[in-house]
């Protein structure tokens, strides 16, 4: 017969190579077989020291997301996934450069064409983030996105 593991160490077993939301360390902890009341409580836990902090986790992924070219709209889907409150995803996506101006900074590497207005599109970029990065494309080129 196996003994039953301690939900604070299946919990940093999860958190031991990367960050992780509070709803996704549930999961876990609910896939280990953690009971209900158990989780709640190693969940307390992890949180009063630190281990599991969401607003940490969606201020560091979204950075991350930011940093491989993603537009908010991705990054607030990504976080929304991940179980992070909409208070934290808020505040993450406030703190990053403004979704324009990453937009231009991609623009500038890429290019200002077609092909990198879908870009930014595919990766979450709004129509307006877009058009500040891009502007108007020559005529011939029409239906940018």
């Amino acid at each position: 017969m196996t003994e039953a593991r301690d939900p604070v160490d299946v919990a940093a077993k999860a958190l031991q190579h990367r960050d992780r939301s509070r709803a996704d360390v549930a999961a876990r902890l609910a896939k280990a077989g953690v009971g209900e009341t158990e989780r709640e409580a190693a969940l307390e836990t992890l949180e009063r020291i630190g281990w599991v902090d969401d607003s940490r986790f969606a201020q560091s992924r979204a950075e991350a997301l930011a940093a491989r070219g993603r537009g908010d709209a991705l990054i607030r889907d990504d976080l929304e996934g991940s179980g992070v409150p909409s208070d934290a995803i808020e505040a993450a996506l406030a703190s990053l450069e403004p979704e324009a101006e990453r937009g231009r900074t991609i623009a500038a590497a890429k290019g200002r064409s077609a092909a990198t207005a879908r870009y930014l599109a595919r990766n979450g970029f709004s129509e307006e983030s877009v058009e500040a990065a891009i502007g108007s494309i020559a005529a011939g080129e029409g239906g940018v996105i």
